[in-house]
């Protein structure tokens, strides 16, 4: 390919993955719409809730980057007979364990929540929809699986097509279900977990006739996974399964650091932070697409190929989020009065969007080349960077910083400015150092 022809190669692929994680934000605020109406205590035991699922559902979801590694490695090479033997060899897994597991946290489940709030109605909400929730994680897991194996085999249009049929179904679900309308029970929060399960479910079955229908050549459904390729899958997912778990519980820290500052500081927070991860969707997006390519080159014996085509993501995706990062910079104070009413939280707010700004460039370049180390691999490289740099600088620094030094949430957020780009700067390193060009799967 001409350099023309690489670029819309690149937003070929990254294109429905940006429009799938979009839909899946549209979804998170009505589905807080819906709930904000039963009141404050079932918006907040949904939140908790929802974050408690997130995290059980970590292990199973971490699955995808061994399935996109390998499966695109498989492209790359030209066995595509057999290429996707991991995506059997994930479904099995989840199949296997993801059940016993449920129910252990299902019969659990009260008292997990009980840990984490001592609010009666939180409690009891919170049960409701978490076991609801739970009794649907291997749905989650297998739907990133696919999410994995559309992106290795360069047909994300499927997931596109199939993500916006869930959260149409679920926000359906949701509206008959939480209020009873149109005939249906009136299941108030449980309502709103069931139609998130239903809807997840529902995905899990268009994803496996589609793979069926399209994808039996690549060997999808014909056979069992070789014991080799389930033991490389899940080697290479357990490290991304543990960085997901330790990113999530590290904002959860963020959070609660924040909190000791202030309750002004608290709100303007969570709304830079809602932002930021609103923001750098393109990054993730143009992270997995890179993914894919780099295992493709990979595949083919060329990891100069690799190397150029994570660069030329890197390109794409920080002329995107540049622009994104534009009113961030010049009208601040507009963003944030969509959010945040009160005055001193909007002015306290400020310098840290802009901040934000910024940083979603060196974010761009992070997240890109994350994400190509995956693709090559090198997950467990990867969950040391983040875990080093995430608990053992950041969160300790911004605890000195905010609670003990009284500095501020701009201090804060300058220095997640400075270990972001830390990080990122790692990531050029290991990327143009090569190492990974020799790992095998």
């Amino acid at each position: 390919m001409d350099q023309k022809d690489r670029y819309k190669h690149i937003w070929a692929l990254a294109l429905p993955i940006i429009g799938g994680m979009m839909s899946q934000n549209i979804l998170n605020l009505v589905d807080a719409g819906m709930v904000g109406q039963l009141g404050t205590a079932q918006l907040a035991a949904v939140g908790l809730a929802s974050f408690i699922n997130f995290v059980a559902a970590a292990a199973f979801m971490g699955l995808s980057a061994g399935v996109q590694a390998m499966v695109s490695r498989r492209m790359g090479e030209g066995k595509t007979n057999e290429a996707a033997n991991p995506l059997n060899g994930a479904i099995v897994t989840i199949l296997v364990v993801a059940t016993p597991v449920a129910i252990a946290l299902i019969m659990a489940a009260e008292h997990i929540v009980e840990w984490l709030n001592d609010d009666p109605e939180v409690v009891q909400y919170g049960t409701e929809y978490l076991q609801v929730r739970l009794a649907a994680i291997m749905f989650v897991g297998m739907n990133f699986c696919y999410r994995g194996y559309w992106s290795a085999i360069k047909r994300t249009g499927f997931y596109l097509r199939t993500l916006l049929i869930m959260h149409s179904l679920n926000i359906v679900l949701n509206y008959l279900l939480i209020f009873g309308n149109f005939g249906f029970p009136e299941m108030g929060v449980m309502g709103a977990g069931l139609g998130t399960a239903i809807s997840m479910a529902g995905g899990t079955l268009i994803y496996t006739y589609l793979a069926l229908r399209h994808t039996r050549q690549f060997g999808f459904g014909l056979h069992l996974p070789k014991k080799e390729t389930l033991m490389t899958v899940v080697r290479i997912s357990i490290p991304s399964s543990a960085q997901q778990l330790f990113f999530a519980l590290g904002f959860t820290t963020l959070f609660w650091i924040v909190g000791q500052v202030g309750t002004n500081e608290l709100a303007a927070a969570n709304v830079l932070t809602n932002i930021t991860l609103v923001a750098i969707l393109p990054c993730i997006a143009f992270g997995i697409s890179s993914a894919t390519l780099v295992g493709h080159a990979l595949g083919k014996k060329d990891p100069e190929d690799a190397h150029r085509w994570a660069w030329e993501t890197v390109r794409i995706a920080m002329l995107v989020v540049f622009l994104i990062g534009l009113p961030m910079l010049l009208v601040p104070e507009l963003l944030l009065s969509v959010f945040l009413q009160e005055p001193e939280a909007l002015k306290i707010a400020i310098t840290p969007l802009r901040l934000v700004g910024v940083g979603i460039l060196i974010d761009a370049l992070g997240l890109v080349l994350m994400n190509s180390l995956q693709g090559a691999g090198a997950t467990k490289t990867t969950l040391t960077v983040s875990l080093v740099m995430q608990w053992f600088l950041f969160l300790p620094i911004a605890y000195l910083t905010g609670p003990v030094l009284g500095l501020g949430l701009t201090a804060i957020w300058l220095m997640q400015f400075v270990y972001r780009g830390l990080q990122a700067g790692i990531y050029v390193w290991l990327w143009n150092k090569r190492d990974w060009a020799s790992i095998k799967l």
